[in-house]
């Protein structure tokens, strides 16, 4: 081969970033370049090591040719300030802005990065690991968020934690129901209700936060929980949001023209991620600007949990269907997380399961067609129903009920199984424990609850909130009527008037004024419960302010009722 025709020689290069994600790049006079490189991985590392004593272990993410030489790229997450004075850490955004100031090598690095852009944050983590676990009780920081009267009273009840302490024996399996005997009213209460481990794992994040960057920015993503209580303390504690649970941007000052605050975050900032998750997007966002991530980031595990199920579905060849609302949330980060490693399709329930399952069961080429009318929006781009619906596998939104994404399984097993004469293309139910048990243990325990005899029920949660909805759509089967989905007591206008939420999904629902019951004749049994996102105190309100309809002599007080429990 003549040297005119040679391979260019292979240069190894590590890209170092720090715990904001910027870049630590070199001072070459006037141009930025390359400082960890080397003709072999050892060489590019002892000169790593030579600026950063600490540092993960260099992985390779792509390999380019630029200025006549071929790269072999390795990423790092370096810590501690370069021992260098001549490299220093840039947000990638801040490069990218100067690009006459960059070495050509570095220039063309740079346009390589944004495939991979979203996993610098997590360079220190490895694939099994999780970005933040669920805390064990005696490492909970419920005081954090309750350092002043109005957020004790939103966060702590002395009855809930009696019931928990009485009646939740194992944090996965419903027990029987506990009754608060206050006299002329009596209220059952089921075994596990409100905040769960992902949702208390968040709250803390925010509140410690807060506590912890006094003068700086903090922001939240969009909403930390389908809560506007907690939400609106946190942000009466300074808290701002980017977006709405929508994906639609807030600008600097409320009005239409103003700068989006995204565009006016800088490293300095700090961005909280909510227990949902988030967007690949949205994540490569705040990477470019140089924010740290992994260190704010509070997706709940089991969340995760689907993420890898998704991952690890896609590489044995899976196309994954994720059972959930398209417009949450988190299907949407479930969604984006997914579509790196599988193509991907969207159902909302068991009804549009069965839609899917007449195209996956037809070969008629005018009914598979249908596919692509019918989930618009809602699947990877290049689809191909030919190819991609040959086999798959189910994950679902963890809000959502268990036993649902169950029984989609195994329609689909059916539908495969007389199709091809075996269920074997249907994967899902070998990951059951990626399936949310707070969501589901929730709902048993409410459905023994309900065995019990009722004059109403109140199911307490935020109007979007998924999981409150589907609590109470069990009681309404039982009560009717005189099941109220509502958000807090000040819901609770009279016996005579009480503002029932009626859910609509995407933001559509209305309120509307229900009577609670015409007379007070007491005793009456009330069932109270919360959503996953409702805070104990204001389980605790709602018992106080129904109790307030009756004379205080046919009451008996909290410390004779907690008397009863212990």
């Amino acid at each position: 081969m003549s040297p005119a025709l040679a391979a260019p020689p292979v240069l190894i290069a590590i890209l170092a970033f720090n715990a904001r994600n910027q870049l630590a790049v070199r001072r070459l006079g006037s141009k930025a370049g390359l400082p960890f490189t080397g003709t072999d991985l050892a060489m590019a590392t002892a000169r790593l090591e030579s600026s950063f004593a600490v540092h993960t272990d260099p992985v390779e993410y792509f390999t380019a040719d630029a200025g006549g030489r071929s790269y072999q790229v390795f990423f790092t997450r370096a810590e501690g300030a370069p021992g260098d004075s001549e490299i220093a850490f840039q947000s990638l955004d801040a490069l990218a802005a100067t690009p006459a100031g960059l070495a050509p090598s570095l220039a063309v690095l740079l346009e390589k990065l944004e495939p991979h852009l979203v996993d610098i944050p997590y360079l220190h983590l490895g694939e099994n690991d999780f970005i933040y676990k669920f805390r064990p009780a005696q490492e909970r920081n419920a005081a954090i968020y309750a350092q002043d009267p109005a957020a004790s009273a939103l966060y702590q009840s002395q009855l809930c934690v009696a019931i928990k302490a009485l009646a939740r024996r194992h944090e996965r399996t419903a027990d029987a129901p506990v009754t608060l005997d206050f006299g002329a009213a009596r209220y059952v209460i089921p075994s596990h209700f409100g905040f769960c481990l992902g949702v208390k794992n968040a709250i803390e994040r925010a509140y410690e936060t807060l506590a912890e960057n006094p003068g700086k920015r903090v922001f939240m993503l969009s909403e930390l929980i389908h809560n506007p209580f907690v939400n609106e303390d946190l942000l009466r504690r300074g808290l701002r949001y980017l977006q709405t649970d929508k994906g639609h941007a807030y600008t600097l000052d409320g009005t239409p023209g103003s700068p989006e605050l995204w565009d006016t975050l800088t490293p300095e900032d700090i961005v909280i991620i909510p227990a949902f998750g988030a967007t690949d997007e949205d994540k490569r966002r705040l990477v470019r600007r140089g924010l740290a991530v992994s260190q704010y980031d509070a997706t709940c595990m089991l969340v995760e949990k689907v993420w890898k199920a998704a991952r690890a579905y896609g590489r044995e060849g899976y196309t994954v269907i994720i059972h959930g609302k398209s417009e949450h949330e988190e299907t949407k980060a479930t969604f984006s997380n997914t579509r790196r490693y599988a193509h991907a399709v969207i159902v909302r329930n068991l009804a549009e399961t069965h839609r899917l399952a007449e195209i996956i069961a037809s070969d008629d080429p005018a009914v598979r067609a249908r596919f692509y009318e019918i989930f618009a929006g809602k699947h990877t781009p290049g689809f191909d129903v030919d190819r991609d619906l040959n086999r798959v596998a189910i994950v679902n939104q963890t809000t959502l009920l268990m036993n649902e994404t169950l029984e989609i399984i195994e329609h689909l097993r059916s539908v495969y199984r007389a199709k091809f004469g075996d269920d074997l293309r249907v994967g899902g139910t070998s990951r059951r424990d990626t399936l949310c048990y707070a969501t589901q243990v929730n709902q048993d325990a409410l459905s023994r609850a309900l065995a019990e005899p009722l004059d109403a029920a109140f199911v307490i949660g935020g109007k979007n909130s998924s999981n409150t909805y589907q609590l109470f759509r069990l009681c309404e089967q039982k009560l009717g009527a005189k099941a109220f989905f509502i958000q807090s007591e000040a819901n609770i206008l009279s016996r005579d008037a009480v503002e029932h939420y009626v859910y609509g999904g995407g933001g559509s629902g209305h309120t509307e004024s229900r009577t609670l019951w015409a007379n007070c004749v007491a005793p009456k049994r009330v069932l109270i419960t919360g959503g996953a996102s409702c805070p104990d105190g204001i389980i605790q309100q709602v018992i106080t302010r129904t109790n307030s309809f009756f004379p205080a002599e046919q009451l008996r007080s909290v410390g004779l009722v907690l008397a009863d429990l212990q």
